[in-house]
């Protein structure tokens, strides 16, 4: 229970999230974006390739009306500080064409920040505008950066979005020409619209999965003189990097993490006895001490330690406990090179 609990303090849940795969599927933007910046594995393609440290998106929670969007974005944390913020909204195909011709093939679309929730018509303050094609179909994103900061900041002035279309024809102008895809069971649920918010988490995650063979803090000098004498006895294995696989099913997370469904997060053992090869990556203090331990010059001066040389984030796609999917990038959780230090 205490290493489960230390495991979730490195992955920064603090409860964890209701198993919901496969039943419920994450947005496909969602799903690409982890795509791009991560590899299969989840570890990280090239640094800056996501603006901040996590990516949340939010689902609209209004399904009856066709103009207002809602989004409960109360899963933000404190001090969590956001970057930018998107408006993702799929447009609907029109098939419908006036009995006359129209000269206008194009439509405005306003997007404003609703200032109440109860009074009709709503006081509303304008954030975009833009014209769209009629008759084309696919995602139209807006940034409302600054509207949503100041949600964030005051979560109870969030009504919500409220989004008109209209069409100057032949016929005169045309209110609600055009439709934003809503939720609608399974058929439409990739065409939902989201509000996608790209942070910092401003923690410092200095836990890291990697272990190394040997640890100052942990081995006291007699344990550590016990296993260079193992060690001598033995043949001496030189340090290297081991696998560590990080299977999420098998400590029961499968249910809420989307991908990677497991990682190899690596870790070093071997000896640091001199002479030191440059496959080791010694440091010159870590090759002194060698020679120091080699010379017996000290009783107190241990073997360099076999740890990480060089380390690279890890990407997580999941479930969090209010169903949004959120995209995290957690640094230092693969050991990639290995060295004595």
């Amino acid at each position: 229970a205490a290493a489960l609990q230390r495991l979730r303090e490195v992955f920064d849940i603090e409860e964890l999230p209701p198993d919901v795969l496969p039943r419920k599927k994450p947005p496909q933007f969602m799903v690409d974006l982890f795509n791009k910046v991560a590899d299969a594995n989840g570890i990280t393609r090239a640094p800056g390739l996501l603006q901040g440290d996590v990516v949340r998106s939010f689902e609209d929670r209004v399904h009856a009306d066709h103009h207002h969007f809602y989004f409960d974005i109360s899963a933000m944390e404190k001090g969590e500080q956001m970057l930018k913020a998107e408006l993702r909204v799929f447009k609907v195909k029109r098939t419908r064409r006036s009995r006359r011709s129209e000269v206008q093939h194009f439509c405005k679309v306003e997007v404003y920040e609703l200032l109440e929730s109860e009074n009709k018509p709503q006081k509303k303050h304008l954030i975009a505008s833009r014209l769209l094609s009629l008759y084309a179909e696919g995602w139209e994103v807006f940034n409302v950066t600054q509207t949503v900061s100041k949600w964030v900041g005051n979560r109870s002035s969030n009504h919500g979005f409220w989004i008109t279309t209209t069409h100057v024809s032949n016929n005169g102008m045309e209110h609600s020409v055009v439709t934003f895809a809503k939720s609608q069971g399974a058929l439409q649920e990739s065409r939902n619209a989201l509000l996608v918010l790209f942070t910092n988490s401003n923690k410092r995650r200095s836990h890291s999965l990697v272990p190394s063979a040997t640890s100052d803090a942990s081995m006291s000098r007699r344990p550590r003189d016990a296993a260079a004498a193992a060690a001598a006895r033995s043949p001496v294995t030189a340090c290297h990097r081991r696998e560590l696989y990080v299977d999420f099913h098998a400590i029961g997370w499968s249910g809420w993490i989307i991908y990677p469904s497991g990682y190899n997060a690596f870790y070093c053992r071997g000896s640091c006895i001199f002479p030191l090869g440059e496959g080791l990556n010694a440091t010159n203090h870590a090759t002194v001490q060698s020679i120091v331990y080699t010379l017996k010059l000290s009783q107190d001066v241990s073997m360099p330690c076999c740890v990480p040389h060089e380390l690279k984030s890890l990407n997580l796609l999941y479930f969090d406990d209010k169903q949004n999917v959120v995209l995290k990038n957690y640094k230092d959780m693969v050991a990639t090179r290995c060295g004595c230090r």
